[in-house]
């Protein structure tokens, strides 16, 4: 029997790894991402992430064009959690400017920015779930983004890339009605009486009435996911990282606290008013991909009651949303339409912007994916001498081939989508 076994092995000859590329066109790549994939059997020995095929120079752009151009340039990097890249941005322009923001405008900010957390979160969630085969998670989540996303359109007139932070506030109040469905063939009337049912009101009902019924609908995704013996089995004590070694790779967000260790710039760093917010700061034990979907949906929950107090500080204090900096902020459409020089300037304003005073900061946010910075340098002149994006996902993707290593191949798919990568921040 020995003799036969090695007359087989040279009959096979020397078993060597297998290399082969994973995306950029597989659809569990999350964007245009290409792994070289070194595996021995279907074990992983190695992973080099290739990146760089959705650059698009974001950053020299910003430096080549005035201030106030480059905020809809800030939707298009992670276009998944949009406003919170709005909200670092213009934050630096204010720290430049020393430009103090209505309290009104930083409440709404603070509550989209918990919509737009929630908004990623359930993304991943369903994504996820869908990358290991399970379609149903999908439809669950994509019904509540629905929701939310027409807050965004409510808003700012799109659904995803909203230009709607300004340096000094928000463009505009939030609306007293929400746009209604009309007749349809494809649709029963009694259906469409119940669709709007819930925008019979304001925004701010219309998100009252989404804050109402998302905590039983994060109980239905827990019922499909949290105890199901196949998610288990695909996440638990898969690549799993101490608090240690992720705080050396730079990790931030989810990632970082899904390893126990507390950091959160809403609470570490506040900014906008939520050291004026009760909230909770969830967190995990072993950094695996089981504690990172824990933590995101702890997260969900946490950002509801968030933007519940924003709701209900909204409805008792109203006031300006924008700062009557008569430099940075345009004039209104009627005064620019009944003066000669409020028309001039506003002719200005948007072609040539405004000058901001020489220095240079750095602003961050507590983005849904980890901290989101922004170093910004100005000369004195209408548009920056320098932008530098720290993007949230950046570090976790270089800890891609470090956690993957001595996974199954089939583990890649869940670890990568674990970590909530989107493409437009990594390569900008």
């Amino acid at each position: 029997m020995m003799i036969d076994l090695v007359s087989r092995s040279n009959a096979l000859g020397e078993l060597k790894n297998f290399t082969f590329n994973f995306g950029p066109q597989h659809p569990a790549a999350h964007g245009v991402l290409r792994l070289v994939v070194e595996v021995e059997g279907e074990t992983v020995v190695q992973i080099d992430p290739h990146i760089g095929l959705l650059h698009r120079a974001t950053e020299k752009l910003m430096e080549s064009k005035p201030f106030n151009h480059s905020i809809g340039y800030m939707d298009r990097l992670d276009y998944v959690s949009i406003l919170p890249n709005e909200h670092v941005y213009v934050m630096a322009i204010e720290q430049l400017l020393g430009l103090k923001v209505p309290k009104r405008a930083q409440y709404i900010r603070v509550m989209f920015d918990e919509i737009s957390r929630i908004l990623n979160h359930l993304l991943v969630l369903g994504s996820t779930a869908l990358d290991m085969g399970a379609l149903t998670p999908w439809f669950y989540t994509f019904r509540e983004r629905e929701i939310l996303m027409d807050c965004y359109e409510a808003v700012s007139g799109a659904r995803m890339h909203a230009n709607y932070y300004c340096p000094g506030g928000v463009l505009r109040d939030l609306p007293n009605r929400m746009a209604q469905f009309e007749e349809s063939p494809w649709r029963f009337s009694s259906e469409i009486k119940d669709l709007n049912a819930p925008r019979s009101g304001s925004l701010l009902d219309y998100i009252q009435y989404f804050t109402d019924i998302f905590p039983a609908r994060c109980d239905e995704y827990e019922a499909l996911l949290t105890d199901n013996r196949i998610w288990k089995q695909r996440t638990v004590g898969i690549s799993p990282i101490d608090a240690d070694r992720a705080l050396a790779l730079g990790f931030t967000g989810p990632m970082l606290r899904s390893t126990g260790y507390m950091r959160d710039l809403r609470v570490d760093q506040p900014y906008a008013v939520y050291d004026a917010l009760d909230f909770n700061i969830a967190l995990g034990k072993t950094g695996d991909c089981y504690d990172r979907y824990l933590v995101r949906v702890a997260e969900m929950r946490e950002s509801n009651r968030i933007i519940q107090q924003c709701v209900d500080w909204l409805r008792r204090h109203k006031g300006p949303v924008v700062s009557d900096h008569p430099k940075v902020v345009p004039p209104t459409r009627e005064r620019s339409k009944m003066y000669m020089e409020e028309m001039i300037h506003q002719f200005k304003h948007f072609s040539e912007g405004y000058s901001v005073p020489e220095g240079e900061t750095y602003a961050a946010v507590e983005h849904p994916k980890g901290e989101m910075g922004v170093y910004m340098v100005s000369d004195g002149a209408n548009k920056p001498y320098r932008v530098k994006i720290r993007a949230a996902g950046f570090p976790h993707l270089q800890a891609l081939n470090e956690l993957c290593r001595g996974h199954m191949l089939s583990d890649v798919v869940v670890i990568l989508a674990s970590m909530d990568i989107v493409f437009g921040e990594i390569d900008r």
